[in-house]
């Protein structure tokens, strides 16, 4: 549209919209024009002067968010007629992540980046009140299912199912887990907690690999390791071995098997298959073979 229509829509004077165009910026009695001039409205001076860097509009955050940036572009693409996917390979980003931004964003069907940004930018402090501290409906929904031993995940996808119009009533399953495990912000009584399908009222640490104890004394040796003579079968007497586990874990055999005749032992453990009771088992099945 015109400059003139558009500085109307905008609500300020021609002139205003032509400073805005040149870069120019009223401070005070003065204006100050981009290559530094600064002229003074009450002496009629001009001077130059050091041009001070504008504000960042949005600070530097992970490249998964939408920057403000790329919303204009939305808006702008959006009104010339372009598809979400269109819009997508244009900025990068999946079609389901600017769906998302126009059904969150959009305001009587409009979208319109700054005051989507300022809302996004609005619901990013932390941290936030939980949902479930305080008393009502979906605290009372949560707490009823939980008695019932029921997970977090389905309590969360049920919530979809029985009130899908009621906003309100959403939760993930993260959020249960917070309100039963910490307890700075935990709001549920320990005996719901206690119903978990795991019986446990603390989340349990998961470790980084390299952090975990080891489940055996000795290093593991891979068995892509195995020699070569071992791995093409050409001489005998290396022998390979597996456990075989019954329904429930209540049974085991254990197989030793000669890798170059593929000669097969095979040992039953009728009452368990620690590892003592596979060592006894195997030592039998080693003291059958010929002395040769």
């Amino acid at each position: 549209m015109r400059r003139r229509e558009a500085a109307g829509h905008v609500g300020i004077n021609i002139r205003t919209a032509e400073d805005w165009d040149r870069g120019i910026r009223k401070i005070g009695d003065s204006r100050l024009y981009p290559d530094g001039r600064r002229s003074d409205y009450t002496t009629g001076m001009t001077t130059l002067v050091e041009v001070p860097a504008l504000p960042a509009l949005e600070a530097v955050l992970h490249p998964r968010y939408l920057t403000l940036t790329e919303r204009e572009k939305i808006a702008d693409l959006r009104r010339s007629g372009a598809s979400l996917r269109a819009i997508g390979r244009v900025l990068g980003r999946p079609a389901s992540t600017i769906k998302r931004e126009l059904d969150a964003r959009s305001e009587d069907g409009r979208y319109q980046p700054y005051a989507a940004q300022r809302a996004w930018a609005t619901s990013r402090p932390r941290p936030k009140t939980s949902k479930l501290v305080t008393e009502g409906r979906l605290r009372e929904f949560v707490q009823e299912k939980l008695s019932v031993r029921w997970s977090p995940e389905q309590i969360s996808h049920t919530l979809l199912k029985e009130f899908p119009d009621d906003e309100s009533m959403r939760v993930s399953p993260e959020t249960i887990y917070q309100a039963l495990y910490v307890q700075a912000r935990g709001g549920m009584r320990r005996e719901v907690a206690a119903a978990l399908r795991t019986g446990r009222t603390r989340r349990k640490p998961h470790k980084h690999p390299d952090q975990r104890t080891p489940r055996f004394v000795d290093e593991m040796v891979m068995i892509s390791e195995r020699p070569a003579e071992v791995e093409d079968r050409a001489v005998p007497g290396h022998w390979e071995g597996d456990l075989i586990v019954g329904p429930g874990s209540a049974s085991a055999i254990v197989t030793l098997v000669e890798r170059t005749t593929r000669y097969v032992l095979l040992g039953h453990l009728p009452g368990g298959h620690t590892a003592e009771e596979v060592r006894d088992v195997l030592t039998a099945l080693i003291g059958t073979l010929p002395a040769h």
